[in-house]
């Protein structure tokens, strides 16, 4: 089998400019539907996940760095930076990452569940990205979208010919409103080649969702390995 790394030594090789692998932004919910304790296990489980062993070694399995950003998001006009690009080139530059992630402060508590306002600011974010191989958009949620414009209108809109949307569902199977939410995400979120969900059951779930979710995503791939079913739970 052909490993990844192969492919993309050629793809550096062909774009010398290219700064990183892969550019992650990760989209954390803060909407309403989001209560403060829920909000401390999904900021908790992403800070756990950062530093989980598996996902360190993902981050530096391949010479090529990966470029990381965090923003919050909930109402259309209410998204926040709560990392800025950061090149992840070192344990340091993670555990900085980390860190940063477990000071903030939730910027936004009273506002809807505006997806697709979220996936713009995101494409804004990734334009002024570092120069890398590959971007993907980690959109994680625990209800629908309720104000604006849905996530296709932003496929169509926005900038996303070239990047991968993944969600992370934080299932709440006590709302009716929000029995469909997995197909939901798999029928309007998902977005680009290679796109999976994860499903948390529940906020206490997060930390495992997530974990696995970045674990998947910053592993090189083996070309020509048996794909990954689409979604786990």
């Amino acid at each position: 089998m052909v490993r990844a790394a192969a492919i993309l030594a050629a793809c550096v090789a062909a774009s010398p400019a290219a700064a990183c692998r892969l550019a992650l932004l990760l989209a954390l919910d803060v909407s309403s539907s989001v209560d403060a304790t829920e909000d401390q296990l999904q900021r908790g489980g992403l800070v756990s996940a950062l530093t989980a062993p598996e996902v360190q070694a993902a981050f530096f399995a391949n010479d090529m760095p990966v470029a990381l950003a965090v923003y919050e998001w909930s109402g259309r006009y209410n998204q926040e930076v709560v990392l800025d690009w950061t090149l992840v080139d070192s344990p340091a530059a993670l555990l900085f990452a980390a860190e940063t992630v477990a000071a903030s402060v939730r910027s936004h508590a009273e506002f809807p569940t505006a997806m697709g306002y979220a996936l713009g600011f995101g494409a804004e974010m990734l334009a002024r990205a570092p120069r890398c191989l590959r971007q993907t958009i980690d959109m994680a949620g625990d209800g629908q979208n309720n104000e604006g414009f849905g996530p296709l209108l932003a496929y169509r809109e926005f900038a996303f010919d070239e990047v991968t949307v993944n969600g992370l569902v934080v299932n709440a199977a006590e709302f009716t409103s929000e029995t469909m939410l997995i197909e939901f995400f798999e029928k309007e979120v998902l977005h680009g080649p290679g796109a999976f969900l994860e499903v948390a059951q529940g906020f206490e779930d997060y930390e495992r969702a997530m974990r696995r979710k970045l674990e998947r995503e910053l592993t090189p791939p083996v070309i020509g390995a048996v794909a990954a079913p689409e979604r786990a739970g």
